[in-house]
């Protein structure tokens, strides 16, 4: 498939209405909301809430008088939720210029200039800023490490560099995806074990064929937008031979989690057939006589394969 590039119209990325612009109307909270993409902030807290569990456990194991801390959780979210909003509204300055080229986004307040580049640019700054304070007061300061470390590598790394330049910009902002759960449970057990790297690498290997999937259903509004993704610059079977690596690597690092003891047997047990599950569908996709439902059904099933399996985390901790 033919790489087609889309080059901005000047290097600061200076903001233009969109064709659908609605610049005359004032700026309001939700618009502020829309742009923290709270759907991703909300869908990351689960992942956050098991690494948290996980990690309380093994500070248990060597605290055995310690009380579970009920507000060192609840901030924990909150320190990390601000973070994670941060990054995707200084996502959403950066990119304003390409949200104006895809059907999907060019009604963000950005792409429409409902909301200033300036307004977003304070705001994502003051979010960023509020849940590093929150986490380094209420959690410790490696919690507020790892989440200024995961804010670097999505808005500069990702956001800035590779989403306009590479196709790997999947595989290396996962690395940002994959810090979450990390923060919880450093937030709980003060410290990174195995088993926290075993999350990390697992939530890492998660990320590439969950959004190779919206890659594929989206393609045509990635292409227009210029964005270097496997399936516009490969096409469909090149990305699901990489989709299926991927979680064909993701299943056996998901056991680990059993062998380092720090699960029961109910989580190996769903994460074992639901891993299966996962592969066949994967598999499935090169049979595919329609791979936009293909790649919608594999996408809806990542994201259930992932919340359940941190379902299961909580509920089997040893």
């Amino acid at each position: 498939m033919e790489q087609q590039m889309y080059i901005a119209p000047s290097t600061n990325h200076a903001m233009e209405p969109g064709p659908f612009s609605e610049v005359n109307r004032t700026g309001t909270w939700r618009d502020y909301v829309t742009v923290t993409k709270l759907g991703i902030t909300m869908g990351n807290m689960i992942a956050v809430v098991g690494g948290f569990w996980l990690g309380w456990r093994a500070f248990l194991h060597a605290n055995p008088d310690e009380t579970f801390q009920v507000l060192k959780m609840v901030m924990t979210l909150i320190g990390t939720a601000l973070v994670i909003m941060a990054g995707t509204s200084l996502n959403n300055y950066i990119d304003r210029d390409l949200d104006q080229q895809m059907e999907r986004t060019r009604q963000r307040p950005t792409a429409t200039g409902i909301l200033t580049p300036k307004k977003v640019l304070v705001f994502g700054f003051f979010l960023a800023i509020i849940g590093t304070a929150i986490l380094v007061a209420f959690a410790n300061v490696l919690s507020a490490l790892l989440g200024l470390i995961g804010l670097f590598v999505y808005v500069v790394v990702y956001t800035m560099w590779l989403k306009r330049t590479s196709s790997l910009s999947t595989v290396i902002g996962g690395i940002s995806g994959a810090i979450p759960p990390l923060m919880g449970y450093a937030a709980a057990s003060n410290g990174l074990d195995a088993t926290a790297w075993v999350i990390f690498f697992f939530m890492f290997l998660w990320q590439p064929p969950h959004f190779l999937a919206l890659a594929i259903r989206r393609v045509e509004d990635y292409r227009a937008g210029g964005i270097p993704l496997l399936p516009v610059l490969y096409g469909f079977e090149v990305t699901k031979r990489h989709s299926l690596r991927y979680v064909a690597a993701m299943v056996p690092v998901s056991l680990l989690l059993y062998g380092l003891g720090a699960v029961g047997l109910s989580y190996l047990i769903v994460a074992m057939i639901l891993g299966v599950g996962y592969l066949f569908i994967s598999v499935q996709g090169f049979f595919a006589k329609d791979d936009i439902k293909w790649a919608r059904q594999s996408f809806v099933y990542s994201l259930i394969y992932l919340t359940t399996l941190f379902v299961m985390m909580i509920v089997s901790a040893n």
